[in-house]
């Protein structure tokens, strides 16, 4: 039986469980900065940071949802630079890990298609600190955008 060890795992707080958001904490920071939101299909909080010096605008999302794990209630900030296959991400992917190594919050994750840069935070952060966390991952992810597609302003 392969169940056990993932049910005694989960219970022992080794493996991360999700809980989706319903205490209106992630609204309450983001309102009291002022931040203006949008909750997409699947509970994330979808905010548009806004270049106008350089006529670019960056999509950063909120987790809606926690993850648990081993005690600690973490919750994700995270933004697409790239699209793998497009962009060529393959023959990058030891720079995006020296890279990731280098910057001091958050690191290059892919999912399906996708590169993104993901920050992953206590939920315990307060408004201040989302609102940096947001601006961190909507920069690092625009400037790389940049890198790997030229001008292109798409994500």
């Amino acid at each position: 039986m392969r169940l056990q060890p993932l049910l005694l795992a989960s219970a022992l707080g080794l493996v991360a469980t999700p809980a989706i958001a319903g205490d209106g904490a992630v609204e309450a920071r983001l309102d009291a900065r002022g931040i203006n939101y949008e909750i997409d299909e699947d509970g994330d909080y979808k905010i548009l940071i806004s270049y106008k010096d350089e006529n670019r605008t960056q999509l950063v999302f909120v987790s809606g949802a926690t993850e648990t794990i081993k005690g600690f209630v973490v919750r994700e900030v995270f933004s697409a630079a790239g699209k793998v296959k497009a962009d060529g991400v393959h023959g990058k992917a030891m720079a995006l890990l020296e890279d990731s190594r280098t910057n001091k919050l958050g690191a290059w994750e892919v999912a399906g298609d996708v590169l993104y840069y993901v920050i992953k935070l206590p939920d315990s952060v307060d408004a201040t600190q989302l609102e940096g966390a947001i601006e961190i991952a909507a920069e690092i992810a625009d400037n790389k955008e940049i890198e790997l597609s030229g001008k292109k302003d798409e994500l």
